[in-house]
């Protein structure tokens, strides 16, 4: 086995190929590959899309894109070569398919580690039975199992598991998010902003907007009663703008201060204005997962199955910055609407009194 040192660490390839909230929840495991002595250094294999994420975060030192299952012959051929060029020590797949299992042995990474699930497992010589599909621990801790299982192959001392923020930013970036999207929606930046995503990207069961405007009148009429004043931003994802502007009208209507973010030039602009948040609503999709990456506080709703629970894609801010809902014991495991609103708005109105969580504006 190669001996590292500071001058010669060891070089890692990880792939997490697929969407945004799932590489948000990879954040912890590159931290915890970061911490290792010496410090590794970090490519990852990512789509076009979570890229400029990828760009930004700390962990990371090299972005490699994939260009997907459905790429033609040569940009699969260049993908290979970047792989072959790269000298990685190590392959570390959060998430194992074939194609990718298949792209690690043919580049002659000598170590391959992923989960011991699927056919795919065949293309790597270190495995881990994790048993997902049970849904026993939260993704980002299987995530982070696999990034120190990886470590110990490799020879180096696993260490204490890094804490949140898993996207620390900037001093100051906070507040200037803050001025920045006071100037773009007229709000009062020293009251508590609550931002909802009512969109679900496609993928995760999520609340109607109708009970979106149920729980938010809810919770503002409980923050005023205690002599909190909020206000509300209406977040949205591509193709779901119509979605969060009916919603702010719906609000407006019912007298909240309601406002929807504008548009951002790219994900990486609008990842970050959610640091500007004093708690974020959503379901279980990727803004949510963003926003805990930053340790704002969170409110999710999540459908009850086995491979969606709460428990299973828990945020991965601080355990007191995140609040949960899913449908009751008895109810289906989908059905959003047996999901008790009163008592997710009171635990959420608790959350911002008697004072706002947020830290105090400059």
């Amino acid at each position: 086995m190669t001996s590292f040192t500071a001058q010669r660490p060891p070089h890692i390839l990880v792939v997490r190929n697929d969407k945004l909230g799932d590489f948000m929840l990879a954040w912890p495991a590159l931290a915890a590959l970061k911490a290792a002595r010496p410090a590794p250094r970090v490519s990852v294999v990512v789509p076009g899309y979570t890229a400029p994420l990828a760009r930004c975060c700390p962990w990371i030192d090299e972005v490699i894109l994939d260009p997907g299952d459905g790429a033609g012959r040569e940009a699969r051929r260049e993908l290979l070569g970047r792989l072959k060029a790269g000298r990685f020590d190590a392959l570390l797949t959060l998430f194992s398919t074939p194609r990718i299992g298949w792209l690690g042995w043919r580049a002659g990474i000598p170590l391959r580690l992923a989960p011991a699930t699927k056919w795919a497992q065949v293309f790597y010589n270190r495995r881990v039975t994790q048993r997902r599909s049970r849904s026993e621990k939260p993704e980002y801790v299987y995530n982070q199992e696999l990034a120190e299982a990886l470590l110990e192959a490799l020879g180096l001392a696993v260490p204490p598991r890094p804490a949140p923020p898993y996207w620390p930013l900037a001093e100051g970036e906070r507040e200037a998010q803050r001025a920045a999207v006071a100037a773009e929606t007229g709000l009062d930046a020293t009251r508590p902003w609550l931002f909802l995503h009512a969109g679900s990207g496609g993928s995760a069961v999520n609340l109607s907007r109708a009970a979106y405007a149920r729980l938010a009148r809810d919770v503002d009429a409980r923050l005023r009663g205690s002599g909190v004043t909020p206000a509300w931003v209406l977040t949205a994802g591509p193709g779901e703008e119509a979605n969060a502007e009916a919603l702010a009208e719906a609000l407006g209507e019912a007298g909240l201060e309601a406002k929807r973010l504008p548009a951002s030039p790219g994900l990486e602009a609008f990842a970050r204005r959610l640091a500007a948040a004093d708690l974020f609503i959503a379901g279980s999709t990727g803004p949510l997962h963003v926003a805990a990456c930053l340790d704002r506080p969170t409110a999710g709703f999540y459908p009850s199955r086995r491979s969606a629970t709460p428990l299973r894609w828990q945020t991965c801010n601080a355990e007191p910055r995140r609040l949960a809902f899913c449908p009751p014991e008895g109810a289906h495991e989908a059905d959003m609407t047996a999901i008790d609103l009163d008592a997710a708005a009171a635990a959420i109105a608790r959350r911002l009194t008697p004072s706002p969580i947020s830290e105090p504006s400059p």
